[in-house]
């Protein structure tokens, strides 16, 4: 009996739900990477396809809690799985640690580092957390909840740390840009629901200012 006459019949008996992965490997190792690599992808999903928008949610999301990131203001772009940063991270450890937070998102396939190390962020930023301490209730508009100062970046990362994890925004494809706290929404969202929704968790972001609402509603928004 042969090596693979036995195997198949190993992998009938045990019911393996691997064997159309395990036998491509014999027909073509490209094959066999590519459907390894499609199954890698179905185990990490959230619910929500693996799409270039929620890349950037959750590069951005992931960003939000990282102390090396603290004082940062950084912008998330990506196209075909390549994602972009651009802005300015206070020191050359938060620069290595957004770039390695990138690369080890699900659905990256590669990251251009394009950000900036500026030491004045850092000092701007434990100015404004200061001055959040000392103004008590003005504190909202100068620290975050997490204790962090409120820059365009960071209440950027804060919005889509919240819109990754809301049924109503699922599959949704939104742009978030910020200007001095003004934040304007543009894309598109599945339902009516999702596009209040959206504008809702907006307005809500400690440092937010204003929010212009221009997402579409398009029931086959990816």
């Amino acid at each position: 009996m042969s090596s693979t006459g036995f195997t198949r019949r190993m992998l009938k008996i045990l019911a393996v739900p691997v064997i159309p992965v395990a036998f491509a490997a014999f027909a073509s190792p490209a094959l066999a990477q590519t459907a390894a690599q499609e199954a890698k992808t179905a185990a990490n999903k959230t619910g929500n396809a693996i799409t270039d928008s929620w890349i950037t949610m959750k590069v951005h999301s992931q960003f939000v809690p990282d102390d090396a990131l603290e004082g940062s203001d950084i912008d998330v772009d990506t196209k075909n799985g390549v994602v972009t940063l651009n802005g300015t991270v206070a020191s050359a450890a938060g620069r290595t640690r957004a770039v390695a937070i990138a690369k080890a998102t699900d659905g990256v396939s590669n990251v251009v580092d394009r950000l900036r190390v500026g030491a004045a962020v850092a000092d701007a930023s434990a100015a404004a957390a200061n001055a959040g301490r000392k103004a008590g209730e003005e504190a909202k508009d100068v620290a975050g909840t997490t204790g962090r100062a409120v820059t365009d970046g960071w209440i950027k990362s804060k919005i889509y740390s919240q819109y990754i994890t809301e049924d109503a925004l699922e599959d949704s494809d939104i742009d978030i840009d910020i200007t001095k706290g003004a934040v304007t929404l543009n894309g598109a969202v599945r339902t009516e629901a999702g596009r209040a929704r959206a504008l809702a968790i907006a307005k809500a972001t400690d440092g937010v200012k204003s929010v212009s609402n221009n997402l579409k509603v398009t029931p086959k928004a990816k």
